[in-house]
């Protein structure tokens, strides 16, 4: 998977939307407001930053060479995802669903409601 790849799958979600709120080259997808995908475009390879349940972020780096801690972020619940790398695309898709699914959770159930899928 490559970074536009990454980024037209993270912007396919109900009610996704990407800006540039820290600079322009870290691209932030976001729902309802909140962020659940970081994309660097000016990094050393293809990656991208995504929320995770605590436990499962553990075992993902356990598991994986291209997961990490998220650089910059509290790596209890964020992980970097190197798309270059031993982790298949199909988990990669998933690890966003996911991120996203994270982020919805915490969100009023009004709000929650008009993004399920």
């Amino acid at each position: 998977m490559n970074i536009e790849e990454a980024r037209e799958y993270c912007l396919s979600k109900s009610g996704a939307q990407e800006c540039f709120p820290f600079d322009e080259f870290n691209l932030v997808v976001k729902v309802a407001g909140k962020m659940f995908a970081l994309i660097p475009l000016d990094g050393a390879g293809p990656q991208i930053a995504l929320k995770c349940d605590p436990e499962r972020a553990l075992e993902l780096r356990d598991r994986y060479e291209g997961i990490e801690g998220a650089w910059h972020f509290n790596k209890k619940y964020w992980n970097t995802v190197y798309l270059d790398s031993d982790v298949p695309d199909d988990l990669v898709r998933t690890l966003i669903d996911h991120s996203r699914s994270e982020v919805i959770r915490k969100l009023p159930l009004k709000v929650r409601q008009t993004l399920e899928e």
